[in-house]
């Protein structure tokens, strides 16, 4: 069955293309949550007229989110936590993990706005040192940055 996509659907396609997808995904998936609407001939005309509307629009977004990405690559940010220094340990505990909230707030700082879910941590941080995290922009889009855990002086 031929789809519009409304929305981006993972793995799917992205919103105001049009996808061939199973029957069934069609109809238990896609329709039922809005994320497309099925195309037939009748209306395969105006669904390519809006292909090419949505096309000059991802342009303008994808061009700001290139930039922003180039923005977020060469950051280096620094977090300063409370910190637990055991007497034989070289890297110091810090009193709860790093979480995505911490890491929008410190971007914010810097003039880059993103989402708490758009945050991905490799592992869980918690011990001081340096990390590297990923900003998930798009689904191709996916800038790393540099962040230095330091303990805070109390």
């Amino acid at each position: 069955m031929k789809v519009f996509l409304l929305k981006d659907v993972e793995k799917v396609g992205m919103a105001g293309e049009i996808v061939k997808v199973s029957d069934g995904f069609a109809t238990n998936f896609i329709f039922p949550r809005k994320l497309g609407v099925q195309v037939t001939a009748e209306n395969e005309a105006s669904f390519k007229n809006k292909i090419r509307s949505i096309e000059n629009r991802k342009e303008a977004v994808a061009t700001a989110t290139s930039m922003l990405a180039e923005k977020i690559k060469g950051l280096k940010l620094t977090l300063k936590k409370k910190i637990h220094v055991e007497d034989n340990k070289q890297t110091a505990k810090l009193y709860g993990s790093v979480n995505p909230s911490e890491v929008v707030d410190l971007l914010a700082g810097q003039g880059v706005t993103v989402a708490k879910n758009q945050v991905i941590f490799d592992k869980t941080i918690k011990e001081t040192g340096s990390y590297e995290i990923t900003i998930k922009l798009s689904s191709k889009l996916q800038p790393k940055l540099a962040l230095k855990v330091v303990g805070l002086e109390q």
